[in-house]
């Protein structure tokens, strides 16, 4: 297939070695300073694809990610916020990456290049037409990306693809493709840099207007988050003094009767 490898192609930048700390960081900066604009492009793409999950979710469906590297481990990262954020079941958004998760700290060898474990991965989890799979890989040819995405596309599964090369062969696969063209990376080839920065932009869209759309979010407040230490018992309580105009005293303990703050709030406008 003959499509430009923009993550491959040299650095703006040259002799690296030879700049000061302080403008090694300057151009850093420069280059990073592209991304938001290259992200806002995709904003239709990445709303179809809010949506249409969106309508799945409600009906019991699931979001996947599927990558490999730093792709993959965004989408680990992305999924493991969504219980403590929103509340939700860790088996209702999950990050898989190639290799397991032995991966997430250490490459293992080979394993972006096989091109059926996807496919076994996912169906570990009982995936299927009710849910939505994301495939993330910055060039857009990782063979276990690619070979995820086709056989959920044949299984009926709805599949997305983030990439930051268009015209790649993930984007052609994806029934959407979220195509993020930052252009070169500040050393070459690295896209942990401004593409992984692009993806984990992206990746927060896509996983904070879901939750907002399936109502995970009341105003502009986690009403459902997980109550896991003292800092969010706080926040909660305080946004419960704050929606009902209780004592602190008194939404600290609706709050920890009932465990968070959307069922706190019902409760007490159940009296």
């Amino acid at each position: 297939m003959n499509f430009k490898k923009i993550t491959e192609t040299p650095s703006n930048y040259n002799d690296l070695e030879q700049m000061d700390t302080n403008t090694l960081l300057k151009k850093i900066n420069e280059e990073d300073q592209k991304i938001a604009s290259a992200v806002a492009l995709v904003i239709p793409q990445i709303t179809k694809l809010v949506d249409a999950a969106a309508l799945r979710f409600e009906k019991g469906g699931r979001l996947f990610y599927i990558g490999a590297g730093t792709s993959g481990r965004l989408g680990i990262l992305d999924a493991s916020e969504i219980p403590p954020t929103f509340g939700m079941p860790h088996e209702r958004v999950v990050g898989i990456i190639a290799g397991g998760d032995s991966a997430i700290r250490k490459a293992v060898e080979n394993a972006e290049d096989n091109t059926t474990q996807a496919w076994v991965d996912l169906k570990a989890h009982n995936i299927n037409e009710n849910d939505v799979l994301i495939g993330i890989a910055a060039s857009g040819t990782t063979p276990y990306v690619l070979g995820g995405i086709h056989k959920a596309k044949a299984h009926g599964i709805l599949t997305a693809g983030i990439t930051n090369n268009p015209g790649s062969p993930l984007a052609i696969a994806s029934d959407i493709a979220i195509e993020i063209n930052v252009g070169p990376e500040f050393l070459t080839g690295s896209t942990r840099m401004k593409s992984g920065t692009s993806q984990k932009l992206a990746l927060n869209m896509i996983s904070t207007a879901l939750m907002i759309r399936i109502g995970r979010v009341k105003g502009n407040k986690m009403v459902n988050m997980q109550l896991s230490n003292e800092k969010l018992v706080d926040r909660g309580t305080r946004y419960l003094v704050e929606g009902l105009g209780i004592s602190y005293a008194e939404a600290e303990k609706l709050l920890k009767t009932h465990g968070s703050v959307q069922k706190a709030t019902e409760a007490y406008n159940a009296l």
